[in-house]
């Protein structure tokens, strides 16, 4: 082709190079257009759920705890901030948070390590340990109201299952649930054999999930069972540690079920955590603005104790 030529199609091919490109560019266009419509499509059941049992109720609440109340729940005056200032000068927050941080710390800690222990034990492939894993995974099945009913059966003072082995041994009856000093320890028994299920599972899948590669590479050094697990299985399980740490705090300053069944509360306060507070307050004493204020101080004191587990713990687990 001569030199006149191309002078002379090149116009032409560029014409047909850009009409291509404008095409595609309008095809793609329409492509990611469809497929955001798909994905909101998809996402539009979980939106529409949050925004009736999520962020309804939360800014539901904010207005609440701004304003008083009448029994029937209907606004009577706005109020500002005095709901959550009466609710510091009460004296609500500190009782409430007291026996809320000793629930944690009471079931917290010995739920996650009896787990771990469990855990660590059925690892082992042995002739009938799935009946074991069975068991210890069994809690993760009931109900919050049926292990209540269970356990308010075996705390029985006199008919209990617990009181009749403890005079067996020889060892006076023990008032679990109706005296302040029992109280609270008897319901974090409770709730740690009933987070217990859940707990072994995450923990179990955890140590599933690290290659026997490793295992076997440390026992051909040399290594034992117990070094072996200090410095393979923690590090490389660290990750699912956290990710219980974070869900069984969350978990037990939102506990309100076996309290409700098993204390009420009572005796003289000791098991009053601070969602059994809200509940008292806002559905007992028809008081929904104070509860709702008290409702909002527990999601900040959560929000701020899961923010500061991410920014510090998290440095601690060792992601492969």
């Amino acid at each position: 082709m001569s030199e006149l030529d191309n002078r002379i199609s090149l116009p032409a091919a560029k014409r047909r190079v850009s009409g291509t490109s404008a095409r595609r560019t309008a095809s793609l266009r329409v492509q990611r257009m469809r497929e955001n419509m798909l994905a909101y499509g998809f996402l539009a059941p979980s939106l529409l759920l949050f925004a009736v049992f999520l962020f309804y109720p939360m800014f539901k609440s904010v207005y609440l705890s701004l304003h008083s109340t009448d029994p029937t729940g209907q606004i009577a005056a706005y109020v500002g901030l005095d709901n959550f200032k009466a609710v510091f000068q009460s004296g609500l927050f500190m009782q409430g948070m007291k026996v809320t941080l000793l629930f944690v710390l009471f079931t917290v800690p010995t739920g996650m390590l009896a787990a771990l222990i469990l855990a660590a034990l059925t690892h082992n492939r042995f002739k009938g340990m799935r009946v074991f894993q069975f068991v210890f995974s069994l809690p993760v099945v009931l109900s919050v109201g049926s292990s209540a009913v269970i356990w308010k059966f075996l705390f029985h003072p006199t008919l209990g299952m617990l009181n009749y082995l403890l005079g067996k041994v020889g060892i006076d009856p023990i008032p679990w649930l109706t005296s302040p000093d029992w109280a609270l320890i008897s319901i974090s028994i409770m709730t740690i054999w009933m987070n217990l299920g859940f707990n072994y599972i995450i923990l179990s899948s955890g140590l599933a999930g690290i290659p026997d590669e490793i295992y076997e590479s440390a026992k051909i050094d040399g290594a034992g069972p117990v070094l072996t697990f200090h410095k393979i299985s923690m590090p490389l399980l660290s990750p699912t540690l956290f990710f219980v740490t974070v869900v069984s705090i969350i978990g037990a300053f939102q506990s309100f079920g076996q309290i409700n069944i098993l204390t009420r509360g009572g005796p003289m306060d000791s098991t009053n955590v601070f969602v059994y507070s809200i509940y008292q307050e806002a559905f007992v004493n028809f008081r929904f603005g104070t509860g709702s204020a008290q409702a909002l101080i527990l999601f900040v004191v959560i929000m701020l104790l899961t923010l500061i587990q991410f920014k510090w713990v998290e440095r601690k687990v060792h992601y492969q």
